[in-house]
């Protein structure tokens, strides 16, 4: 697979959960089939994926519904993620299987990319999964994360696995066609295609809301995480995890979503 402005040789690909659910806020299981077969053809063209998977939270949420008990919000998402997490990798397992691919799960805290042991011991996971092969699903550990250690998001999170794992490339993938001068559904908005580290464009960020499971991170962290990755010289894309064969597209040069350069 050709890049005319740098050999890719790894990626790391955040997907959001508003890209893997439907209108009924389920996980689609179509959404993630395409996800992985474009992953699985990155792996054909020598390419090591690392995935940051959203949507445990949310799977979790479809299996208890209204029966939890409990009102408080931290311990609702630690029960929600902690029911969710296999449920989502048994998604990923079978779908990672049907293209003789294996997967594997890899769950941190914020103080797991802190300097010392812990880092060097996510390192060590990170690169002896990647020599072997294996396709690394990175998420927060929800359940056992401290207020203090938790990521603001899972983008935070993409970036931190972009920096610790050398990758080429950071694509985030959301419901939006990239970062765009206004409002996404105002048709006097534009896309702005490329967008430098230091360029002020933070007025353009509109609010977000979100439900309980639906993910915390909105446009501006998107855009704040991809301006700091993209000073640690890795290009970042916001990009349509929806659109046909987006993976395939970014990582091949093609002009798609809002491209972020140092």
């Amino acid at each position: 697979m050709r890049n005319e402005q740098k050999e890719i040789k790894r990626v790391v690909i955040k997907v959001g959960t508003n890209v893997i659910t439907n209108k009924d806020h389920r996980i689609d299981g179509t959404v993630l089939n395409k996800l992985v077969e474009q992953i699985a053809e990155l792996y054909e063209h020598d390419i090591l994926t690392v995935l940051v998977s959203s949507g445990s939270v949310i799977a979790g949420k479809e299996v208890m519904r209204h029966q939890l008990q409990t009102q408080d919000k931290i311990v609702r998402r630690q029960v929600f993620s902690a029911i969710g997490q296999p449920r989502m990798m048994r998604h990923y397992y079978t779908l990672f299987q049907s293209h003789g691919m294996r997967c594997a799960q890899v769950l941190a805290t914020k103080r797991d990319f802190d300097p010392g042991r812990h880092r060097e011991n996510m390192t060590n996971c990170y690169e002896g999964l990647l020599r072997e092969g294996v396709i690394p699903i990175a998420n927060e550990d929800d359940a056992v994360s401290l207020s203090m250690s938790t990521f603001t998001d899972n983008d935070e999170l993409a970036s931190l696995v972009a920096e610790l794992t050398n990758a080429d490339m950071l694509i985030i993938l959301t419901d939006a066609e990239g970062f765009f001068n206004g409002h996404p559904t105002d048709p006097n908005s534009e896309l702005i295609k490329e967008i430098t580290a230091d360029e002020p464009v933070e007025q353009f960020v509109q609010e977000s809301t979100k439900g309980e499971a639906e993910g915390r991170g909105g446009m501006k962290s998107k855009l704040h995480i991809a301006k700091k990755t993209a000073k640690m010289n890795i290009p970042t894309y916001i990009a349509n995890g929806k659109r046909p064969n987006v993976i395939l597209d970014i990582v091949s040069g093609k002009e798609v979503g809002t491209k972020f350069t140092i």
